[in-house]
C-alpha cells in the first residue's frame, strides 16, 4: 500500500505563484499543487492538502494557530504515515521549537519547510525543498517511520526542530543548527546521521500536550542597557516567565542595581531562563563572577538551547506548573531533543 502524506499550508512565501495574467503573485491553490510540482506525481504517495484559510503570515504566528496545527496533526495521525508543514521562514523556528514540546510521544515525522523564493517563480527553492520534505515524510524503515520527530528541511539539510535558527534573509540555505549537526543531508543520496535521530518505544501513543503561559518576555542585554529599562522589564504586570539572553557563557552585568532587579523579580514569582546570545556554545552559569550572583538569584540555566527553544518550553513549562523546582528540573532535562547538557544546577 502506497505510504501517505498530510501538507499542512499555514502561509507563507512557498504557497504563491505568478498570478497568469502578469499582475504579480497570487495564493496557490493546493487542489492543483501536483499541476504546479508535477514531480510530486512520481514520489508514488497519497499526498493529501489542508490550507489554513486565510493565509497566515509567519510575523503574525500565533499560539493558537500552534495549538491549531498540533490538534490537524493528532486528529490525522491514524490517517497518515507523515505530515509536512508549509510555514513562512521567519518564524519557523518558533513553530517547530512549539510543535516538538506539544506533540508528546511523537513516533511520526513531523517535518517544517517553506521557501526563500515563492514556488511560481524560476529559481525557487521551494520545489526542491517540498518534494524533499514529502520523501522524508514518508520514509520507513522496518515498518516503522525513519524520522520520528518535529524536524525542519531547508536547503538540502534535516534539522531537529528545536535546534534551528533562522540567521539569513538572503540565502537559500537560509537555516543552521549551531549546536546540533544536521540529522540528514540530501546530496545524490539522503545522508542520515542515524545517532542523532529521535526514537520513540512502538507502543507509545500521540499525546497533545498544547498548552502555552504567554506570559513570557525576552530581556536582551547589551553594554550600556540602562536601569529603567530593565527594571521595566521585570516588572511588567503578569509577567511568569522572563529568558535572560545573556553574554558569552551565561555572563551579565554586576552593577547592584541590575542584580536588585532580576531579585525584585524572582520575588515576585518570575521565572528567569539563562540563554546565551552565542551562535554556538551553552550557558556555564557560575563559571565566572558576572553570572555567579544568577545561580544565588535561581536563575535558571538554559545550557545549549536556542532563544526559539528556550521562549516556547518555558511558555509551555509554565503552563503546567508554578513550582519553581519543578519548572528548574523539567527546564535543564531534554523533552525533544532540545538540550544537550547543563552545567549547573539552581
Amino acid at each position: 500500500m502506497a505510504r501517505s502524506v498530510l501538507l499542512l499550508y499555514t502561509g507563507g512565501t512557498i504557497g504563491m505563484v505568478a498570478d497568469p495574467e502578469g499582475r504579480g503573485l497570487m495564493p496557490l491553490d493546493f487542489n492543483h499543487l501536483q499541476a504546479q510540482v508535477p514531480e510530486l506525481n512520481r514520489l508514488e504517495l497519497n499526498i493529501a492538502y489542508e490550507a489554513f484559510e486565510p493565509p497566515v503570515d509567519s510575523s503574525d504566528i500565533s499560539i493558537a494557530l500552534w495549538q491549531h496545527i498540533a490538534r490537524r496533526i493528532e486528529a490525522n495521525y491514524t490517517h497518515y504515515d507523515g505530515f509536512v508543514v508549509l510555514h513562512g521562514t521567519d518564524t519557523m523556528a518558533y513553530t517547530a521549537s512549539a510543535l516538538s514540546f506539544m506533540l508528546r510521544g511523537l513516533a511520526k515525522p513531523v517535518i517544517l519547510t517553506g521557501s526563500q523564493l515563492p514556488i511560481g517563480v524560476l529559481r525557487t527553492d521551494g520545489r526542491e525543498n517540498l518534494i524533499t520534505a514529502i520523501q522524508l515524510a514518508a520514509l520507513e524503515k522496518r515498518g516503522g517511520a525513519y524520522v520520528q520527530e518535529v524536524a525542519v528541511y531547508f536547503g538540502s539539510s534535516l534539522f531537529r526542530g528545536n535546534r534551528t535558527h533562522k540567521y539569513s534573509a538572503e540565502d537559500l540555505n537560509a537555516f543552521h543548527s549551531p549546536n546540533l549537526s544536521p540529522l540528514a543531508e540530501a546530496g545524490i543520496h539522503l545522508q542520515f546521521r542515524n545517532d542523532l535521530l529521535l526514537r520513540t518505544d512502538e507502543r507509545s501513543t500521540l499525546n497533545v500536550h498544547d498548552r502555552m503561559d504567554d506570559a513570557v518576555a525576552v530581556l536582551t542585554l547589551f553594554p550600556g542597557i540602562g536601569e529603567r529599562v530593565v527594571r521595566q522589564v521585570c516588572r511588567t504586570d503578569g509577567l511568569r516567565g522572563l529568558v535572560l539572553h545573556t553574554f558569552g557563557s551565561g555572563n551579565g552585568p554586576t552593577a547592584p542595581w541590575f542584580i536588585d532587579a532580576l531579585r525584585e523579580a524572582r520575588a515576585a514569582g518570575v521565572e528567569i531562563v539563562n540563554v546565551t546570545q552565542c551562535s554556538s556554545g551553552f550557558v556555564e552559569q557560575g563559571r565566572y563572577a558576572t553570572s555567579s550572583a544568577f545561580t544565588d538569584l535561581g536563575i535558571v540555566p538554559g545550557g545549549d538551547m536556542t532563544l526559539e527553544a528556550a521562549v516556547t518550553k518555558l511558555m509551555h513549562v509554565l503552563a503546567y506548573t508554578d513550582d519553581h523546582q519543578a519548572l528548574a528540573r523539567t527546564m535543564m532535562v531534554s523533552l525533544a531533543g532540545e538540550l544537550t547538557t547543563y552545567s549547573s544546577l539552581v
